[in-house]
């Protein structure tokens, strides 16, 4: 019994203490998986911060932007004996945004003061070095740059290289546009207004602002509705940078830790940087506005250094929404955000409280032009396009933030539409057409480089549609007719200037019918000399003349001259019935400009990379094509078209001293109408005619002649010179004084008999064609509005690109 007693309460007293045993069992379970959970929650959340900071690196490290090809036009230069009057040399300034100011402390102003102009330039790297920003001080007398020194300590200048006009931009495929800035290039007022605005602690905080965060909820809820944002600058950084629009909590919180990750790797004035030049502020089209450097351009057409309190202010304010505070479409609400921004300015001490009051009563001071240079020079644009996948490798062109110079001359560019836009309607009123009938292109290149100085592809020069130029194929008519002297002319054993030429009726079976030309005035001239069949335009003498040389050999001296397309060697081709553009004759009339050296006309001086680093390019050789001492002789026979053949109203027209050359050039019933031509240093091409291919009764003088020397007279010109190259001799032949002849061949001199016809003003040239099968004519192209750009390019330069 006693064991007994002594063994019951041992079990009672054993029964709780399973019951503990069980809890404890279970709280350690319970804990145990906690901790586990902990631990794997932790390691899941480690690994993904992991793979998040990797991709914030990758990203913020890499190229953070798929920034646009910068298009440049050719720099302005000034030098003393530069000829450019004053007003020239102000509008030129105004062109590259520069401002006139009474003060000049700061780049991109300038001040007239009489002939004196003090012009603070701003700096720029070219492919060749950099251009410092200084302070010049130019006179100009007489159109002509007579002194030229440094603001600061009077020295001399030699030259002085502005920074080049921004003529376009080439978008990527996503049509963003920025201009980055550094940390530097950031005006303090745009920070600190930035910051008093949108993060006031984010100096102080590691990407995520708690108290922001709590302060915005008690805002919110006092106001009912939600009244402030908590987001950090690096928290939008991150949403506009790596993060989907979508509004849920998962993303919300991805944004947040993603905001840490990258305060923690990251300095805050890399983060405001990026910031500054990725946050989106508006829509231009399809193109979208990113960053506060495009941004002042697109709004205000001005460097962001340049801005006021004002200006600053409404960048700011459309910065909560783009679309709702757009100036342009919104100007009142624009007005209101603008000025609410203005108090907070003023409330955290930014600027005083008169700046403030005196800003918020300040305009909005949109401009409509702002940051949209693409549709300015849409034709050169066009041909930059072209060259670039003619000269560059495709790989090198997908490179990100190229700068591409351009050969194109802005002044020149304006001088050539303006010509073109005054004297157009008068053609068309001369014809009695409708007004806009009919249509035109232009192409000025320098002579010695081959470089495109303008370009015009329509009356509507800043129609981006059909370009003529470089697309209209059309009969050159009687423009061909000095490569057939040229080809003479290379054989001096044969031919001079003064050889006799037989202008006499010509009958040619061409296939099965009977070709039988005429000249323009319908006369038969008899023996002339040569230079005089070319300036008067004969028609029968340049046949003549060009069975003699051969038409094959005239072909041949086509091509070495620069036509790229081929050219079937018929005798209909001596009175030009081949079809160009006008580019393409522009390159014809370099080679000759050039005395035979044939430049491959180039729109493109240099393709720096991101890094500032030249591209490489396929070679572009200037190449000795023709004998210069023929070429010379040509261009003296051309001169003669000038002084006494088919372009004689340029002498009243162009300024006194100034000697061309050049040819007229008129197609089968008037339908085409051409001047080429060329002074020592500049060669300009013009087409006149209609896009239906109809006549319009213009001949090359009543037509494009007048478009040309309106061009000619108003561009920066150099006389051709009258002395002649060391290989040419002058001596009197056939009762004339001072003929040039090739060294050694001036003694086998023939004459004409009588010296033949004499000249008369303003006689033209119609070339006829074959009795009852005409040589074949362009195609009839369909109305501009109808038109669209062919799908094969122009074969211009073709051994480039092999069309």
């Amino acid at each position: 019994m006693a064991n007994a007693n002594i063994t019951a309460p041992s079990h009672k007293r054993r029964r709780p203490s399973r019951r503990r045993s069980g809890l404890g069992l279970f709280l350690g379970v319970l804990f145990s998986g906690l901790l586990l959970a902990v631990i794997a929650g932790g390691l899941t959340l480690g690994l993904y911060g992991m793979q998040l900071d990797e991709v914030v690196r990758e990203k913020f490290e890499g190229q953070r932007w798929a920034l646009p090809a910068r298009v440049y036009a050719r720099p302005l230069e000034l030098y003393v004996g530069r000829p450019i009057t004053r007003q020239a040399l102000i509008g030129e300034l105004e062109r590259l945004k520069y401002r006139r100011s009474a003060e000049v402390e700061r780049a991109g102003r300038f001040q007239v003061d009489g002939e004196r102009l003090l012009i603070h330039t701003r700096a720029f790297r070219f492919w060749d070095g950099a251009e410092p920003e200084q302070l010049i001080a130019v006179h100009i007398a007489d159109e002509v740059v007579t002194d030229m020194r440094a603001g600061d300590n009077g020295r001399d200048l030699a030259l002085v290289r502005f920074d080049p006009a921004l003529i376009a931009s080439i978008y990527p495929t996503h049509n963003e546009d920025r201009v980055l800035l550094s940390r530097q290039q950031l005006p303090p007022l745009l920070v600190k207004t930035l910051l008093a605005v949108e993060d006031r602690r984010f100096y102080r905080h590691h990407g995520v602002d708690p108290k922001g965060i709590l302060r915005a909820a008690y805002e919110n809820l006092m106001a009912g509705r939600t009244v402030q944002g908590a987001s950090t600058l690096t928290q939008q950084l991150v949403k506009n940078f790596y993060l989907t629009r979508e509004r849920t909590l998962e993303r919300k919180l991805q944004e947040a830790y993603m905001a840490v990750l990258l305060d923690r790797r990251y300095s805050k004035d890399e983060i405001l940087t990026a910031y500054a030049n990725e946050v989106y502020l508006g829509q231009d089209g399809s193109r979208s506005i990113h960053g506060f450097g495009l941004a002042s351009h697109f709004y205000f057409d001005r460097d962001l250094d340049e801005l006021g309190a004002p200006q600053i202010a409404l960048l700011v304010a459309v910065l909560k929404g783009p679309g709702e505070y757009n100036p342009r479409r919104h100007p009142e609400k624009a007005i209101e955000r603008r000025n609410l921004v203005i108090d907070l300015m003023a409330h955290h001490r930014v600027i005083s409280a008169e700046d403030a009051a005196q800003a918020k009563t300040a305009p909005l001071g949109i401009r409509d032009s702002g940051a949209r240079p693409a549709s300015d020079y849409p034709a050169f644009i066009q041909l930059v396009r072209r060259q670039l996948q003619r000269d560059y490798r495709d790989a090198d062109l997908r490179s990100a933030g190229l700068r591409i110079f351009t050969t194109l001359d802005p002044l020149i560019q304006t001088q050539t539409e303006t010509a073109i836009g005054e004297r157009m309607p008068e053609l068309d009123a001369q014809r009695g057409l409708s007004a806009g009938t009919l249509e035109t292109a232009a192409v000025v290149t320098s002579v010695s480089q081959g470089e495109v100085l303008a370009l015009v592809g329509g009356r509507k020069t800043d129609y981006a549609g059909f370009n003529r130029a470089l697309d209209a194929i059309r009969s050159v008519g009687s423009a061909i007719k000095p490569a057939i002297y040229l080809t003479a002319l290379a054989q001096p054993e044969r031919f001079s200037l003064v050889s006799p030429i037989e202008d006499r009726p010509v009958s040619l079976r061409v296939g099965t019918q009977l070709w039988t030309p005429q000249n323009y005035d319908r006369r038969v001239h008899g023996r002339v000399p040569l230079y005089r069949a070319l300036a008067n335009s004969y028609n029968l003498a340049t046949i003549n003349l060009g069975l003699q040389v051969g038409v094959d050999e005239v072909a041949g001296t086509l091509r070495r001259l620069g036509v790229a397309r081929p050219i079937q060697p018929s005798p209909s081709l001596l009175l030009g019935a081949t079809s160009l553009p006008p580019i393409e004759l522009a390159q014809v009339y370099q080679t000759i400009a050039a005395g035979g050296f044939r430049a491959p006309l180039r729109a493109i001086r240099e393709v720096l990379n991101a890094d500032g680093q030249p591209l490489n390019r396929y070679p572009l050789a200037v190449e000795p094509m023709v004998s210069s001492d023929a070429a010379y002789l040509t261009q003296w026979a051309m001169r003669k078209v000038v002084e006494e053949g088919t372009a004689t109203w340029l002498k009243q027209r162009l300024p006194e001293g100034l000697h061309v050359a050049g040819k007229t050039g008129t197609t089968n019933e008037m339908r085409d109408s051409w001047f080429a031509g060329f002074s020592r240093d500049r060669v300009a091409v013009v087409w006149v005619g209609r896009d239906d291919n109809q006549p319009m009764g213009l001949t090359g003088s009543s037509g494009a002649l007048r478009v040309w020397g309106d061009i000619m007279a108003e561009i920066d010109n150099q006389s051709l010179s009258d002395e002649p190259p060391h290989s040419i001799e002058l001596a009197d032949a056939c009762g004339q004084r001072d003929i040039p002849f090739i060294r050694g061949h001036a003694g086998a001199t023939r004459c004409v008999g009588g010296d033949g016809e004499s000249a008369s003003d303003n006689r033209d040239e119609a070339p006829s064609r074959p009795e009852e099968e005409p040589a074949p004519r362009p195609v009839p192209e369909p109305p501009a509005r109808d038109r669209q750009a062919p799908r094969n390019p122009s074969p211009f330069m073709s051994d480039f690109y092999g069309n």
